[in-house]
């Protein structure tokens, strides 16, 4: 009988599989990588705004709280945006002409609100409060980084899925006096023991509960 196929057709066949392998597991970390990539998740990319605002100055500089600007962190889900009238209460003094600002003065002007870029943007699906994490001993730096180094706001955690399960798993790990929320740089000096206490202080839920899908899916 004939040979249909050349012997070398094994090597070729065998070469092709174990190539397959490898490409496919290529792939697969290309595809892994690129997700946890700042292209994907906007983690340390600094978004351009109508307005370059210096957090660091701001806050590290002159010592205006976290709370003058975003009123509702507290309160309610949403930290808040200032209106433009917050802004203005400073310069309609300091800089009042600067060109930098012509932007902030036309919003006054018109009342038309400053079209500011979000830089943390949650997904549509994800439920966030930030009222409830602040009452639990969140920091603002647990999740926004060193705000009053940043000279321009930037997104300091990949908010990535795994990266809010770390905290909900280990809450201990994080939560810190509520005195202490607006508090940068901040370090207890046995975290583990004081979280625990904390955990239970401000009846914290069980890590079970925490990750529950329905804690932020909704």
């Amino acid at each position: 009988m004939a040979q249909i196929f050349n012997p070398s057709t094994n090597t070729i066949a065998k070469f092709t599989i174990y190539a397959s392998v490898f490409i496919l597991a290529a792939v697969a970390w290309t595809c892994v990588s690129l997700d946890r990539s700042s292209y994907s998740t906007g983690q340390d990319v600094v978004r351009p705004q109508p307005v370059q605002f210096p957090h660091d100055h701001h806050t590290a500089g002159l010592g205006i709280h976290c709370l003058y600007c975003h009123t509702s962190v507290e309160t309610a889900g949403f930290a808040g945006i200032p209106p433009t009238e917050t802004c203005m209460g400073c310069h309609k003094i300091i800089w009042s002409d600067a060109p930098a600002l012509a932007p902030v003065r036309e919003s006054y002007r018109t009342g038309t609100p400053i079209p500011w870029t979000r830089v943390h943007d949650l997904s549509d699906f994800v439920y966030f409060n930030h009222s409830i994490h602040v009452a639990k001993g969140v920091g603002c730096e647990s999740c926004h980084g060193r705000v009053d180094q940043m000279e321009l706001m930037y997104q300091a955690a990949s908010l990535q899925m795994e990266w809010c399960l770390d905290c909900h798993r280990r809450p201990e790990d994080f939560v810190r006096p509520v005195s202490e929320i607006y508090s940068m740089g901040y370090l207890a000096a046995d975290q583990r023991e004081l979280g625990s206490r904390l955990v239970k202080e401000y009846r914290i839920r069980d890590s079970f509960t925490l990750t529950n899908c329905s804690t932020c899916h909704r």
